[in-house]
């Protein structure tokens, strides 16, 4: 346990975007995490407050907190890999930081001043990194700074964390920085001049890193490792080289064995690691399992499958505990719906179906004749959100006898709105933070299968949408015999068919709590039914 001031630890990236900034700094804070509090914030350039209403497609997945805050999706691997609840502050994009400083110069707290990205934008920056340190009591404040390394948009947030050393002191903080060193098959060789120039630019914004992290196919030879440590003068042992990787749960236990704990350690007077043991036994699951499972993901952003990415490791940690790889069989239910491609061919040795959240009619009838194959059929269905309200609709229209039953979302003319817009959406206009977003808590029907696989009468869970079962139509569903398994008020969290192997759906994202070493209860459950 740390005893004395904060410790910052700075990670920026360079060459190129999407090399795993994100997981990197959740695989070293999964390293550094015992008896320590740790804080992650990510500071993101863009100037959209939030990425809430951003296209899945351009940005991958929105990550939703338990305050409410929709954040990027390297949240996710923070929360995933540090069993921890990231808070909606933590997140500081470009937009949030302009808005508070021209809220300020409106009140006028600048004294009548000039308002300028220098000195007002960097101190509003510093401001709130150390508001949350001192809020949060951190011991160790990890700063992962989006972007490359020479992108105007993130120029603000390098010149901010290049301060804070002056501000906190040297014994204080620790830059690492992640950059590429590509293979190139023709001359057989890692090349390191990307690397070289990049971090000549990092130099050139005043940051000079403590620790270099390489993302490379292979580990890189102490040859390469000499060259970089020559030409970017850096100790040899502060270079850590990245593999690519089967499983991103991999990335702390090879940082492990390159010491880049014991640099952290001697840095900052750390005591020990975490313990990875449980961590390694099911990585070990996951790269040699025992058993295979086929399951669909029937969805329409399948273009990017991190529109997805909370489902795909919630699989992952299902699977890991059962000795079992998921399979994925991506389907694009339009092709359904246009009949390019029928239920049966797209179901075809498929074990379980999931149909996730999202929005609009696109997809909807195809995602439906899924749901409809699953239910007569016996197999294993997970609905999420949208996929609860998809299940509610098939079920009034083909056991019901609702024929015309719809979403209004999806015909807003529909004679039986099985599923309404919330009313206290009605009047919201803005799209922008303004759904039911966050945790709530459901009340679970006792007997139910819900209510043994979280083995509680209150589950809380995480929540996205604007829409709900319509109150109106309650009583007609259960009468029918589909049990309406747990509750929040009149608002239908979770749904199941009791005669059925598994059909269970639920209006909330419990794919966004699941952990490696706890997966959520709905997926092992649903993974452990298709293995039967």
């Amino acid at each position: 346990m740390l005893n004395n001031e904060t410790k910052w630890v700075i990670i920026t990236g360079g060459v190129l975007s999407g090399l795993g900034k994100g997981t990197a700094t959740a695989s070293i804070a999964r390293l550094i995490k015992k008896d320590v509090k740790i804080v992650t914030v990510k500071c993101d350039g863009y100037l959209n407050s939030d990425p809430g209403t951003m296209n899945p497609i351009e940005h991958g997945e929105v990550f939703v907190l338990d305050d409410g805050g929709e954040v990027d999706m390297d949240f996710g691997h923070y929360e995933r890999f540090m069993d921890i609840s990231c808070k909606f502050d933590w997140n500081l994009t470009s937009g949030k930081i302009f808005n508070a400083v021209l809220e300020k110069e409106r009140k006028g707290e600048y004294l009548g001043k000039t308002i300028q990205i220098f000195p007002h934008v960097i101190n509003e920056i510093k401001s709130r990194l150390y508001k949350i340190a001192k809020q949060e009591q951190a011991d160790i404040m990890m700063v992962e700074i989006g972007g490359t390394v020479g992108d105007i948009e993130n120029s603000w947030f390098i010149e901010a964390v290049r301060e804070l050393k002056k501000e906190v002191g040297a014994k204080n903080t620790l830059y690492i920085h992640l950059t590429y060193v590509p293979f190139l098959s023709a001359v057989g060789e890692a090349k390191t001049k990307p690397a070289q120039r990049d971090l000549a630019l990092l130099r050139e914004k005043g940051i000079y890193p403590n620790i270099i992290i390489t993302r490379s196919k292979d580990i890189l030879p102490e040859k390469v490792k000499k060259k970089l440590s020559l030409f970017c003068d850096i100790d040899q042992r502060c270079i850590i080289s990245s593999k690519d990787v089967s499983t991103i749960y991999d990335i702390p236990i090879i940082f492990e064995k390159q010491g880049l704990f014991d640099i952290i350690s001697r840095k900052f007077g750390l005591d020990e690691t975490a313990d990875l043991d449980k961590w390694k036994q099911l990585v070990e699951k996951i790269k040699n399992p025992g058993n295979q499972v086929n399951i669909a993901i029937c969805g329409k952003y399948t273009a990017l499958k991190d529109s997805y990415a909370s489902i795909i490791e919630a699989l992952i940690h299902a699977g890991a505990h059962l000795d079992t790889k998921v399979n994925l069989r991506w389907l694009e239910t339009t092709d359904i719906e246009q009949g390019r491609l029928s239920v049966n061919q797209a179901l075809e040795g498929v074990k379980g179906v999931i149909v996730p959240g999202g929005f609009g009619k696109r997809g909807a009838e195809g995602k439906m004749a899924v749901i409809k194959h699953a239910r007569e059929n016996n197999i294993p269905y997970l609905g999420l959100c949208f996929g609860l309200q998809l299940a509610v609709v098939e079920f009034a229209r083909n056991v019901c006898g609702l024929d015309d039953a719809n979403s209004t979302e999806v015909n807003i003319d529909t004679e039986n709105p099985i599923i309404d817009i919330m009313p206290e959406q009605k009047e919201v206009m803005d799209k922008g933070g303004t759904m039911r977003l966050g945790k709530y808590e459901a009340e679970l029907m006792p007997g139910t299968k819900t209510y043994q696989m979280y083995g509680s009468a209150k589950v809380n869970e995480r929540h996205r949408h604007r829409y709900e079962v319509n109150p109106d139509y309650h009583n007609i569903l259960k009468e029918k015999g589909l049990v309406l398994s747990g509750m929040h008020g009149e608002l239908v969290e979770f749904i199941e068919l009791p005669e059925h192997k598994f059909f269970i759906a639920t209006q909330s994202h419990p794919e966004f709590k699941s952990r490696l070493e706890k997966p959520a209860p709905l997926f092992y459950e649903f993974v452990k039914t298709t293995l039967n």
